[in-house]
């Protein structure tokens, strides 16, 4: 792209020298709007190109991708939310999580990063050579960190936002839910089917992904009322940008934004029926 800009470039200075000239001794109008359309064409794709190219070396040098970016960045709003409570974030049920700051292992250097990157060569030459040897293959699960944190630390640091919900199930000694004793058949017949009722109402309940608050509107109600649980039923209607998965990084994207199912990411769909999750897609895309 950069040759034929060049290519291109030369071209249009030849008929910007020659402007006050007869249109007769120059090219056609055809070809001026051909040469026009390729050098705008060709200029924004370089332009793409070479954006995309300085952040490929800055990811490079900083031996990260671009969703090991977004853990850092996730981190980091995190620990900022964690400030505010003590060091401590409410996870599933009301647990409180300790939310530590963690340094990003994996980056040892930029010299070492970019080595790393290029298969484990220091030959500069052999990076680009087409014949240079294979570089060695490793397992894919070890890699050199940089020894700044602890080693029984995981990264990434545990997210509250994204801990599966426990699942509480009842264990009884007996095939009786109820051990209470009834005076008469219709009294244990009435019971039964209140029993009924709330159990039904318990599963429409959740039978939809229940849904995080902001985190503002979450530390508003902490605020007033500290032991207040942060979850909230899903809201009607396609757009998420209220709940917690609406989360953006520095530059405004979101997860959905690269084609991730955010729900997945942040809420415990396993015990939601199937056919409710097909039909919470298909609103999800109507809308």
């Amino acid at each position: 792209m950069s040759y034929l800009e060049c290519l291109l470039y030369s071209r249009v200075a030849v008929v910007w020298q020659k402007r006050d000239m007869p249109s007769y001794f120059g090219p056609s109008l055809g070809h001026i709007a051909h040469l026009s359309l390729l050098v705008v064409l060709n200029s924004m794709v370089l332009f793409a190109l070479v954006i995309l190219l300085a952040r490929t070396l800055w990811c490079l040098g900083g031996n990260t991708t671009t969703i090991e970016v977004w853990e850092i960045e996730r981190h980091k709003t995190l620990v900022r939310r964690a400030r505010v409570f003590g060091g401590y974030l409410d996870g599933p049920d009301g647990a409180q999580i300790r939310i530590q700051k963690q340094e990003f292992p994996y980056d040892i250097g930029v010299w070492n990063n970019i080595r790393c990157g290029m298969g484990g060569s220091s030959n500069i030459i052999s990076w680009f050579w087409p014949l240079a040897s294979t570089p060695p293959q490793g397992s894919g699960l070890e890699f050199e960190v940089n020894g700044f944190e602890e080693s029984t630390l995981s990264w990434p640091p545990p997210d509250p936002y994204r801990m599966y919900k426990p699942v509480q199930r009842d264990n009884y000694e007996s095939g009786f839910t109820s051990g209470q004793r009834y005076l008469s058949q219709s009294e244990e017949i009435e019971a039964f089917k209140i029993r009924q009722q709330e159990d039904f109402r318990r599963r429409q309940a959740g039978s939809e992904a229940q849904r995080r608050r902001p985190f503002h509107q979450r530390y508003i109600q902490n605020v007033e009322i500290p032991n207040s649980l942060d979850l909230n039923e899903s809201e009607d209607g396609g757009d998420s940008d209220s709940g917690e998965e609406g989360w953006r990084d520095s530059e405004g994207d979101r997860l959905r934004d690269f084609g991730v199912d955010e729900a997945i990411e942040f809420y415990d769909e396993d015990d939601i029926p199937l056919a409710t999750l097909i039909e919470l897609k298909k609103n999800r895309a109507k809308s």
